[in-house]
């Protein structure tokens, strides 16, 4: 093939959306993936709390809101498949302190190159595809680690229950700090109510933690209002390309480098291992990718009964408490649990789980 043509072909696949790399700095910007609650709805009671992966919901307010992957049941734009749906549950009135926000976090690895806070900071397009049940003005931010460097932005639905693509060019900021470790690079903010406190002039750089824009749209203000959007990307250069489509097992291990969920059934295990004693058994789960850094917390469902030990080849003996002993690293985690009593000290084992809806999760979120 001629190296012209071959040039060409390499364009035409860069501007249909094709990947040259990480040209999207947002991780699951589809909303594909939701390893926390499997499509399920969900009304956050600790801010910021995670919902699909990597992005979160920071509030200073609960019960205001329930998020849901494909929540309402719309169709999705053209290309699509899912989105992340935020449905107010009430009427109210943010208060000068209030924030409510959908957020996403990007790692500092993830932004390094854009050379933030020096002279040759890069210009950042960010855009997406937003469908809500109001009209008008809404807003967001782009913000530091620190929260000192904050530059506000809005954008326009002009159609309510319509899909509309919306973009916003921001230039680099030149000043501050910006981290270019594993720590958070870059804050990315769309705000669904936010008080005056947390908002400031849109199109132009602050060394202020905002937010939104002053005299943005609030979606909490009204009982039942929708906020949805999908095709999230945030890319260098001043012009918004193509959707970059990344095949899904690279987007599912790219989200859990932040959060690993290990769901295998009734009846399947989560890790072999051995008795230390006669009531703790102590095993091995190694992570599909090294996580982001090491997890603090390990998640469950609470209640005792829907693990248990299995031993002496078919016996399975249910936990006496919940699992929560563990030691992590960034590949792996040791984990111990207990029953009554039954075991025989060093005999080979597995912890599995009774039902389906056993689960152990790990967090490395930012």
């Amino acid at each position: 093939m001629p190296r012209s043509r071959e040039l060409a072909e390499l364009a035409t696949s860069y501007d249909s959306g094709g990947s040259l790399g990480f040209r999207n700095r947002i991780i699951n910007g589809d909303c594909r993936i939701d390893q926390r609650n499997n499509g399920a709805s969900v009304t956050p009671t600790v801010s910021t709390a995670y919902t699909l992966d990597r992005w979160g919901y920071a509030f200073t307010q609960t019960s205001k809101a329930s998020i849901q992957q494909n929540a309402g049941s719309v169709t999705p734009p053209a290309g699509f498949t899912n989105y992340y749906g935020f449905t107010s549950l009430s009427a109210y009135s943010v208060l000068s302190s209030d924030i409510f926000s959908i957020a996403q976090f990007i790692e500092g690895l993830n932004v390094a190159d854009l050379g933030w806070g020096t002279a040759n900071a890069q210009t950042v397009t960010l855009s997406f595809w937003v469908r809500s049940s109001l009209t008008g003005t809404f807003g967001g931010a782009i913000q530091n680690s620190a929260v000192n460097r904050s530059y506000p932005f809005t954008y326009t639905v002009s159609v309510a229950n319509t899909w509309e693509q919306k973009s916003v060019t921001i230039a680099g900021d030149t000043s501050g700090t910006w981290l270019t470790t594993n720590g958070v690079g870059m804050r990315v903010w769309l705000g669904v109510g936010m008080g005056s406190t947390y908002s400031g002039t849109s199109g132009a750089w602050a060394g202020s933690d905002f937010r939104s824009a002053t005299g943005a749209t609030s979606v909490v203000g009204t009982n039942g209002a929708t906020f949805y959007i999908t095709g999230v990307q945030l890319e260098a250069g001043s012009v918004a390309t193509p959707f970059e489509r990344r095949d899904y097992g690279r987007e599912l291990m790219m989200a859990q480098r932040y959060y690993f969920k290990l769901t295998p059934k009734n009846t399947g295990y989560f890790s072999s291992g051995y008795n230390n004693s006669t009531t703790v058994y102590r095993g091995i789960v190694n992570f599909p990718v090294s996580m982001r850094t090491e997890p603090t917390a390990l998640e469950q469902t609470g209640t005792a009964a829907d693990y248990g030990v299995q031993h002496g080849g078919s016996t399975v003996t249910n936990l006496s408490a919940v699992p929560s002993s563990f030691v992590a690293s960034l590949t792996s985690s040791r984990i111990s649990v207990s029953v009554a009593s039954g075991l025989t000290q060093g005999q080979g084992s597995m912890i599995i789980a009774n039902n389906d809806s056993a689960y152990l999760a790990w967090s490395a979120e930012l």
